[in-house]
């Protein structure tokens, strides 16, 4: 067997008899005898040690340009294979400056808005329109998504490529091998890219997951797998299914309860095996969860078990004009496990809490089909306790009419039921009258987002024009964006009502920080009419003027990507 030659020790030795020297005192240890080529030997040799500290730091400096003077090239490592070819189009020359900017955060002077709050948008917008950066920006972007996870589906997509091949020659940027991201409708393949996009089902049709999905799925962080769960669910959601359930016995209870959560995308009766297990589940919250999506499904068994229930507590008087309320006396074992908590996490009476319960998970279809009328009518009769006869001593307005109405809006988000949600709203307010919404705390966001979006916008505007911005924060976050023309109309005309009156623009921090976002950049010249009229060196004309010069930017950028 031959000994392989190496390079002698000794300057490697003597560096670390120094720092060692260093860390434990030249009291505890003597400074180390000279050591190395003759020069540096003789040079040591010259160095006074009368102070022992003293000569400590001048052997350390010699040690160190000996080092650095004496360093061997590395031996280059053997080029590998040149990132594959891009046949998107690159972006316009003026969409290409408006994205370093972006990604720089600059603003001019203060009268813009926080760039990279703008940069998602500009993001999306690019990705639609099927464009790849310039090659110099790749790196910017993909440092960017790296700190900001929530860009990372877009940046992927956006860099393509070159993108996956710089992950591959920097670790910093491995999230992109492990970041799906779906592809384009045109493309033939019609499964999910990844960084293998070669690696698909032998029919080519993503029967069969990916290596970059198995990696994500088995290797990425839970943020990463949540994602990908969903995204599967969205395009294959018996894939989805398949996949959660390989694995689901070994993750941890508190990720179970967030992959489960994940299943409402692509939900359907093919989940309920599933689901129906899983409210035997050891974590309360995963079998709470279980049983909420599967009341969601009008033709599960919890569904129909919801429904006998409902029916014991919710009937209408003999007389047809009222319904009487009956609440559960107990919370028995059956309806733990349909995920009835048995105490009341709201502090609310335990009858009450079991009964709102039971009515949000109840198909709404039971209502309507078992009494013949509509969702509004149902919502028109008094309601009053069966315990105390007829109607009760509240009708209309009494505690079970608040806690079935609550119930029933629940009930609507759930199943996603655009009738009962228009009906719980009540018509869009009217400027000086108070609107049905505006006394359900909380809940007309909720309904809304079961409508559709124009729909929501409209009953949004209407809203903003008759109650003004106090109470419209939530609203807004539930209206697609950009908002509509009449949507952002209204937006702009309660921001001018709200400078009148004297208010000062922290009052609406929210809703102006969401405007700069959202509002529809056709806006801008009523905004800078604002600004204009506003008193000079004030909040509010400070606060036009950014807005106004946002809008303007938000335009410019669009028109560039569009070339």
């Amino acid at each position: 067997m031959t000994a392989t030659r190496t390079e002698p020790t000794a300057p490697a030795d003597a560096w670390e008899d120094l720092r060692t020297s260093a860390l434990l005192g030249t009291d505890r240890r003597p400074l180390p005898a000279p050591a190395g080529s003759p020069a540096l030997v003789a040079a040591a040799a010259a160095v006074d040690r009368t102070d022992p500290a003293t000569a400590l730091l001048e052997l350390a400096a010699l040690t160190a340009v000996r080092r650095r003077a004496g360093a061997r090239p590395a031996t280059r490592a053997a080029a590998g294979p040149a990132a594959p070819a891009d046949p998107r189009a690159e972006l316009p020359v003026a969409a290409a400056r408006r994205l370093a900017v972006l990604l720089g955060g600059r603003s001019a002077g203060g009268t813009l808005a926080n760039l990279t709050e703008l940069l998602p948008q500009w993001l999306a917008a690019a990705r639609d329109r099927d464009y790849r950066p310039p090659a110099a920006l790749v790196p910017g972007l993909l440092d960017t998504a790296r700190a900001r996870s929530e860009l990372r589906g877009d940046v992927v997509a956006l860099t393509g490529p070159l993108g996956r091949w710089l992950a591959e020659q920097n670790p910093d940027w491995r999230f992109v091998l492990r970041t799906a991201v779906p592809v384009p409708a045109g493309d033939p393949a019609g499964t999910t890219d990844s960084a293998d996009s070669d690696d698909r089902g032998p029919d080519g049709g993503g029967a069969e997951p990916s290596g970059a999905e198995h990696r994500i799925w088995h290797e990425g962080l839970f943020a990463e797998r949540v994602t990908h769960l969903t995204r599967l669910r969205r395009t294959d959601p018996a894939a989805g299914l398949d996949l959660l359930r390989g694995t689901w016995a070994t993750e941890r209870a508190e990720d179970r309860l967030l992959f489960l959560d994940a299943l409402q995308d692509g939900l359907s009766a093919a989940d309920e095996p599933f689901l129906e297990s899983a409210l035997g589940d050891r974590s309360k919250n995963v079998r709470a969860t279980a049983a909420e999506l599967l009341s969601t499904l009008p033709g599960s068994a919890l569904a129909t078990r919801m429904a006998e229930r409902a029916r014991s507590t919710v009937q209408l008087a003999g007389t047809g004009d009222a319904l009487l309320v009956t609440p559960p006396a107990a919370c028995d074992a059956a309806m733990q496990r349909d995920g009835v908590a048995p105490k009341s996490p709201t502090g609310r009476g335990e009858r009450a809490w079991w009964f709102g319960e039971i009515i949000a998970a109840t198909p709404l279809r039971t209502w309507t089909e078992d009494t013949g009328l509509t969702p509004a009518g149902l919502l028109a009769l008094p309601v009053g306790d069966a315990g105390r006869g007829g109607r009760g001593d509240g009708g209309a307005d009494s505690t079970w009419a608040d806690d079935l109405r609550e119930a029933w809006a629940r009930a609507a988000v759930r199943q996603h039921d655009a009738d009962w949600a228009r009906a719980l709203l009540g018509p869009a307010p009217r400027p000086g009258r108070g609107g049905r919404a505006a006394r359900t705390s909380g809940a007309p966001a909720k309904l809304l987002s079961v409508l559709p979006a124009p729909e929501r916008a409209a009953w949004t505007a209407a809203f903003i024009q008759a109650h003004g911005l106090g109470e419209a924060f939530q609203l807004l976050g539930a209206c697609a964006t950009p908002w509509t023309p009449p949507l952002s109309t209204a937006v702009v005309a309660a921001l001018e009502r709200a400078a009148s009156s004297g208010t000062y623009p922290w009052s609406h921090s929210g809703v102006l920080g969401m405007t700069e976002r959202a509002l529809a950049p056709g806006t801008a010249p009523a905004v800078e009419a604002l600004a204009a009229d506003a008193a000079p060196d004030t909040a509010w004309a400070e606060t036009f003027a950014r807005l106004a010069g946002t809008l303007r930017f938000r335009a410019a950028m669009l028109t560039e990507l569009d070339g």
